[in-house]
């Protein structure tokens, strides 16, 4: 059975919490994790990148020049992709980049990569994180109480929490999100995890743990 400590908001250790050998035995199944990461991102994109081809470009279509005797190459029109101005070929057009992927590849990617974290000991356990209001200050204080150093820290709150998402949004590379909307890619994306002991059980149903 693997412990993890859990802290307050001061930094002491107040609490042991048991994780399950079956979770921290389970596979780390990459090619899952892979795949809800490659879609999460084409999912961000809004594809509205667009460029005109020859037809599009607003110009005149009559003949820059006659075809012969003037000794310079022949053209057709001046919308022709070789002028300046003229269309652009094989340019980008709007397109959907939207992935699908099934709740069970996400829950696959989403235990695999958590199994991973806890096994790395990148996941630290807080009792509870309650701020009566947004102050920058307070989060400092806990990431430094809790001797978290790292660029990269993902705060996990049991439900949404405005005043830690305002003292925390100051702060560069320091993320919030709460367990049910935290997803494989924000994990991956952050070197320490700073998770609530009531978030992370609302995160191991999620993954059937």
């Amino acid at each position: 059975m693997g412990e993890l400590n859990v802290y307050d908001i001061k930094g002491s250790v107040v609490d042991t919490l048991v994780i399950d050998d079956n979770l921290l035995n389970s596979p780390v199944r990459t090619q899952a994790v892979n795949d809800v990461v490659v879609a999460f991102l084409a999912n961000q994109r809004t594809g509205t990148a667009n460029t005109k081809t020859r037809n599009e470009v607003s110009a005149s279509t009559a003949k820059p020049w006659r075809q012969k005797g003037t000794g310079r190459a022949r053209s057709g029109m001046r919308s022709s992709p070789i002028w300046r101005g003229g269309g652009t070929v094989f340019g980008p057009k709007p397109r959907d980049f939207r992935m699908q992927t099934s709740k069970k590849l996400k829950q696959a990617a989403l235990r695999s990569i958590l199994v991973q974290r806890l096994n790395a000991e990148t996941v630290t356990v807080i009792t509870a994180l309650e701020l009566n209001e947004p102050k920058t200050k307070s989060i400092v204080s806990l990431l430094g109480a809790l001797n978290v150093t790292e660029k990269k820290v993902l705060i996990v709150t049991e439900s949404a929490n405005l005043n830690v998402l305002k003292s925390a949004r100051n702060i560069t590379g320091v993320n919030v999100t709460s367990a049910m909307d935290v997803n494989t890619y924000e994990i991956i994306n952050s070197d320490r995890i700073v998770i609530e002991q009531s978030a992370l059980e609302i995160l191991k149903k999620r993954i059937g743990a």
